[in-house]
């Protein structure tokens, strides 16, 4: 979430995944994709699987489970693709075990599948995947989530259609930070809890601003700047890289505004020929969600 990189997230209703689970007298994880995408079937291999093998080492399970999963957000998005898939897995599968697990063994459990995307363990996005709303996440080990309370917000994101694998985009980041620039991101970062909090929408926009991470992965999303600047222009808070990119998002007080920024970044986009797709949606305060 801009200054907030892998300490703050937020869960959206759009775009997102559906899945179904089931128990199987086949043994093990089955997986099997119902999209075009051709993700590996491999439990090791898949997010979910790797999320679902974690849970499973502690569980005394003698059925195998089959986990079918039809991706709309397409992977290498920047939209939580593999943390969707991750903690839609393991929140499906506890419901199946009575839901003998609680939110932060959830959480643990869907890391691994994170950690098998990017090599590294990190809970931005699978934590407000699990808990709904905008999550801080103070600590990885030990894991420690904090709820955050937000006001009403509008969010614009548009995806070109390109793909930023997160590994890459983590790699390309640098080793050493001036303390000049981590001080003002400690304040950004501080300003913005405290702006959700408070529901100051002014001081939300003013700590929207990432000093550290954006300038080094901004240089991989074509028209990057151009987007950030008619958003504003067109009365955005503020906004930013979601996830590791390319898709961009902005947040908004009004819809009518978030609506403007979709015509802004259709326009920017039309003009550099660059397919793209564009979501106006709003904050998911509940999480994953079932279905019948």
């Amino acid at each position: 979430m801009v200054c907030g990189f892998d300490v703050l997230g937020f869960a959206v209703n759009d775009p997102y995944d559906k899945m179904s689970i089931c128990f199987t007298d086949k043994p093990g994880i089955t997986i099997i994709n119902e999209d075009a995408y051709g993700l590996p079937t491999d439990p090791e291999k898949n997010v979910a699987g790797a999320a679902l093998l974690a849970m499973l080492e502690e569980v005394d399970l003698e059925q195998g489970l089959e986990l079918r999963i039809c991706k709309y957000i397409k992977p290498g998005s920047g939209v939580g693709s593999s943390a969707a898939s991750a903690a839609g897995a393991v929140v499906a599968a506890n419901r199946l075990l009575n839901d003998r697990f609680s939110k932060e063994d959830l959480v643990r459990f869907a890391m691994n599948g994170e950690k098998l995307a990017s090599g590294v363990k990190h809970a931005d996005n699978i934590a407000p995947c699990i808990y709904g709303g905008v999550t801080l996440i103070r600590s990885i080990f030990p894991l420690d989530i904090v709820q955050l309370a937000a006001p009403e917000l509008y969010v614009t994101i548009v995806h070109p259609q390109i793909e930023v694998r997160t590994a890459d985009a983590r790699s390309i980041l640098k080793q050493g930070i001036l303390l000049k620039d981590a001080i003002r991101q400690w304040g950004n970062i501080a300003g913005l809890v405290a702006g959700l909090l408070k529901s100051d929408y002014e001081l939300i926009g003013r700590s929207l601003e990432d000093v550290l991470i954006e300038p080094v992965r901004s240089i991989l999303i074509p028209g990057f700047d151009t987007i950030k600047q008619r958003s504003k222009e067109a009365g955005a808070l503020g906004g930013g890289i979601s996830g590791s990119g390319p898709s961009i998002f902005m947040l908004s007080k009004e819809e009518a505004t978030a609506k403007a920024i979709e015509q802004e970044m259709h326009s920017v986009y039309e003009k550099l020929g660059l397919e793209h797709h564009i979501y106006v949606t709003t904050i998911n305060q509940t999480g994953i969600i079932f279905t019948n």
